[in-house]
């Protein structure tokens, strides 16, 4: 599994199928994924802008937004996938509404609830970014169910690909500010984040809460 690492290349459209268990009814499921093209070099740097104020805001590194905000959409702000996800950080449905959004296609808005989500991964893992990241694809109870990355082939190459991005991001910010630290590959760097714990109620639901 690749530590997580912003590829400065433009994607080209690619299709290509992948299988992967569906979390709820445990049945396998084909899906094909277009790699996105990259929105107008304008529109992606407006976006990038919004992504970083907020994520400073946020207290979320800048460089791991803009890179799961890459994977997820190329900075298209009007992007929806074959599952519903829509906008910049691809906030399904229940996510949007359980962070707050109510207009997806709202740029800010939806920054804001993908960036509080990655928050509440990174608190929840501990500063662990791959679990966050994976997570961020495929849910918190399947990143708990295996304790770690799922086996499933979308989610491990999504991981890949936002930790190619992270690592070639943090590289281009450390020469542009001469600070050599930017290659390393850490976790979680320094930052302290609160515990959060998951319980079952006696409804069968997960529920998660900091002490």
């Amino acid at each position: 599994m690749p530590a997580l690492g912003s590829s400065a290349e433009v994607i080209a459209p690619v299709a290509k199928s992948v299988v992967h268990a569906d979390t709820r009814s445990g049945r396998l499921i084909r899906a094909t994924l277009v790699a996105r093209p990259a929105a107008p070099a304008p529109e992606a740097a407006k976006m990038a802008e919004i992504i970083d104020k907020v994520a400073t805001e946020q207290g979320v590194e800048a460089t791991l937004a803009q890179s799961v905000a890459r994977v997820e959409s190329n900075y298209d702000p009007f992007a929806v996938s074959p599952k519903g996800a829509q906008g910049l950080m691809q906030l399904e449905p229940a996510t949007a509404r359980r962070f707050g959004v109510s207009n997806s296609f709202d740029p800010e808005e939806n920054v804001r609830g993908g960036v509080k989500y990655l928050k509440f991964l990174l608190d929840y893992y501990q500063g662990d970014y791959t679990k966050a990241v994976a997570a961020y694809n495929a849910g918190e109870k399947a990143v708990d169910r295996y304790r770690g990355t799922p086996p499933y082939a979308e989610t491990r190459d999504y991981v890949a690909r936002v930790s190619k991005n992270l690592k070639s991001a943090r590289q281009k910010a450390s020469r542009n500010t001469g600070d050599n630290t930017g290659s390393k590959i850490t976790p979680g760097g320094a930052e302290t984040y609160r515990p959060i714990q998951a319980s079952v109620g006696s409804d069968g639901q997960i529920y998660y809460r900091t002490p």
